[in-house]
C-alpha cells in the first residue's frame, strides 16, 4: 500500500516501473500541473480535497478534518485502463475517475494551511503519474449542508489510458483478474466498498461491480 513515505521518497515509482514511457510523466510536468492548478483556485479560503476511491481509506496527506460529501455533476466510473501497479501489460485492468453527469458521494478532507504545499506535492505526486486525470475545482455539500470549494481529480477523456465504456459488463472480467506488485484490482474494489459501507455512502455502480467481479472469482 502505498505511503506518505514510499511517495515522498520516490520509492513508489518501483511499483510503476512497467508504465510506457511515453506514459509517464516527468516530475517537472507533474510539478507544473500542480501549480496551473493552484493558479486557478478559488479565493474561497479553505482548501478541501475530494476522496472517492482510495483516498478514503488511505489518505496518505495530512489533514485537518474530514467530512461525508457530495459532488454534483459527477459520477465513478472505472474508465482508465492500468498496466502496472494493481495490474500489468499482459493482464491490464482499470482504476476509478469521475466522469460527467450524476453526483458522487464521498470524503472530503480539509487540508492544513501551513504546509499545504507540502501535502498537496504528495497528492499530486500518488494522482499525475500518468497525467490521465485533471485536477478540478468543484463546489462539494458537506454532511452538514455546508459548501465548500474542493479539488477533485477527474477523467483525461482522450488520455492514452481512457477507456469510454465504463459498464459493469465491460470492466468486470479486467478487475476480476488484474493483478501488480501493489496487489489485485479486485482487491481496489472490495476496500473501496468496504469503505464506502463504513461512510454509509451508498454507490450502485460500485456494488454492482463489486457483486460482478465476486462472481467472477467465484468461478476462477
Amino acid at each position: 500500500m502505498l505511503s506518505r513515505t514510499t511517495i515522498s521518497s520516490g520509492r513508489y515509482l518501483e511499483n510503476f516501473k512497467d508504465l510506457p514511457e511515453h506514459i509517464r510523466w516527468k516530475p517537472e510536468q507533474i510539478e507544473r500541473s500542480m501549480r496551473e492548478t493552484m493558479d486557478l483556485r478559488p479565493a474561497t479560503g479553505e482548501l478541501w480535497l475530494f476522496g472517492y476511491g482510495s483516498l478514503i481509506w488511505n489518505p496518505v496527506c495530512r489533514f485537518e478534518a474530514r467530512r461525508r460529501a457530495t459532488l454534483q455533476g459527477w459520477h465513478r466510473s472505472f474508465c482508465l485502463r492500468i498496466v502496472a501497479g494493481r495490474a500489468s501489460a499482459l493482464m491490464p485492468g482499470r482504476m476509478l475517475s469521475l466522469e460527467p453527469g450524476g453526483l458522487t458521494q464521498g470524503i472530503a478532507f480539509r487540508l492544513p494551511t501551513a504546509a499545504l504545499a507540502e501535502e498537496l506535492r504528495l497528492v499530486w505526486m500518488r494522482e499525475m503519474l500518468t497525467g490521465a486525470y485533471v485536477p478540478t475545482w468543484s463546489t462539494v455539500t458537506l454532511d452538514d449542508g455546508s459548501q465548500a470549494t474542493a479539488l477533485s481529480f477527474v477523467a483525461r477523456q482522450g488520455h492514452p489510458l481512457y477507456e469510454q465504456d465504463a459498464s459493469v459488463l465491460s470492466v468486470a472480467p479486467f478487475v476480476a483478474t488484474a493483478s501488480g506488485p501493489l496487489g489485485t484490482n479486485a482487491e481496489y474494489l472490495f476496500r473501496l466498498k468496504a469503505a464506502l459501507t463504513e461512510w454509509r455512502v451508498s454507490d450502485a455502480y460500485i456494488d454492482a461491480l463489486a457483486d460482478a467481479v465476486g462472481r467472477i472469482g467465484s468461478s476462477l
